[in-house]
C-alpha cells in the first residue's frame, strides 16, 4: 500500500494504533502550535513564518470538529508553505473541483483516519450501516461523515452516501464499483425513508431497509431494481443516506432500458 505524506508522517512517529493519533503532538513535531479561541466566521487558521506556524482553533467547536479543523490546517501547513490562503474549514466532505482546500481536506483525512489502520477495521466490521460507521469514527476520534465517506471511498461493497438539507442534495460519493449511470436525484423523493427524518419527526433509520431504486434514481429501468437505505441526522437542517447496492444487475448491466416497460 502506498502511503500519502500524512500515513508517512504517522509511521515516522510510530503510530500504530487510532488512540495514538496525538494531533497536538503531531503539530508540535512539524513545528506548529496549537491553541483554542472564540473564532468568528471560521473554524480554524493558521499563520506561519519560516518553519514555524501558529493554528488557531474555535474552542466553541465540538472535539471532533476541532481535531479535524488542526488536521486540516497541517495539511495547509504541508503543502502549501509560504502561499498566501484565505482558508475556509469546512466538515469534511467531497469537493467537485481540485483546490487547496480540497488538498487539505484529503491530508487531514488521511491523518484522522490513515488507511493502513483504517482498512484492517473496517474489513472486521460484519455489515455496512451506520453502525459499522459509528463503531470506526469513535475508534478513530472522527466524525460520522468523514468516517462515512472513508468507508464508502474503501469500496468493500458497492455503496453511495448522499447528504441532502431543505434545498436539496448537498453533495454525495459512491464506491470506485457503482457505475456513473447512477447519479442520485437532487431532491428527496417523498418514497424515500429520508424524506420523513429530513422533513418529518421520524427517527434516524436504525437499519438498512430495501426501497425501490426510482425512489433515488430518476433513470429508465431504476423501477425494476431494489437498493437498501439508511438515514441519519448530521446536523439541524442535515440529513446523510448510505444507499447499499443489493441487486448485481445495478453494477454490470450498462442497457438497463431493457427493464423497461
Amino acid at each position: 500500500m502506498r502511503l500519502s505524506p500524512a500515513e508517512l508522517l504517522l509511521q515516522e512517529l510510530g503510530v500504530t494504533d487510532p488512540a495514538e493519533i496525538d494531533l497536538e503532538a503531531i503539530a508540535y513535531h512539524v513545528h506548529a502550535h496549537v491553541r483554542y479561541r472564540p473564532l468568528d466566521g471560521c473554524e480554524a487558521r493558521i499563520v506561519g513564518t519560516a518553519d514555524r506556524a501558529i493554528i488557531t482553533v474555535n474552542s466553541n467547536s465540538q472535539w471532533r470538529r476541532k481535531r479535524f479543523s488542526i488536521a486540516h490546517e497541517l495539511g495547509h501547513w504541508h503543502h502549501h508553505r509560504g502561499r498566501c490562503l484565505a482558508c475556509r474549514v469546512d466538515e469534511y466532505r467531497p469537493r467537485s473541483a481540485v483546490s487547496p482546500e480540497r488538498t487539505a481536506d484529503g491530508y487531514a483525512a488521511d491523518l484522522l483516519l490513515p488507511n493502513y489502520l483504517f482498512r484492517p477495521l473496517a474489513k472486521a466490521q460484519k455489515n455496512l450501516n451506520f453502525a459499522s460507521i459509528k463503531a470506526l469514527a469513535d475508534a478513530f476520534n472522527a466524525s460520522q461523515t468523514a468516517t462515512a465517506i472513508r468507508l464508502v471511498e474503501a469500496d468493500f461493497a458497492p455503496a453511495m452516501l448522499v447528504c441532502h438539507e431543505p434545498q436539496g442534495r448537498k453533495w454525495f460519493v459512491r464506491s470506485r464499483s457503482v457505475p456513473d449511470r447512477w447519479f442520485p436525484q437532487d431532491n428527496l423523493d417523498a418514497e424515500s425513508y429520508a424524506f420523513g427524518i429530513q422533513f418529518g419527526a421520524e427517527p434516524d433509520g436504525p437499519l438498512l431497509r430495501k426501497i425501490g431504486a426510482d425512489a433515488w434514481f430518476d433513470r429508465a429501468g431504476a423501477d425494476h431494481f431494489e437498493i437498501q437505505e439508511q438515514t441519519i441526522r448530521t446536523g439541524p437542517n442535515e440529513t446523510l443516506t448510505l444507499l447499499a447496492f443489493c441487486d448485481e444487475r445495478m453494477l454490470e448491466d450498462p442497457d438497463i432500458r431493457r427493464y423497461s416497460r
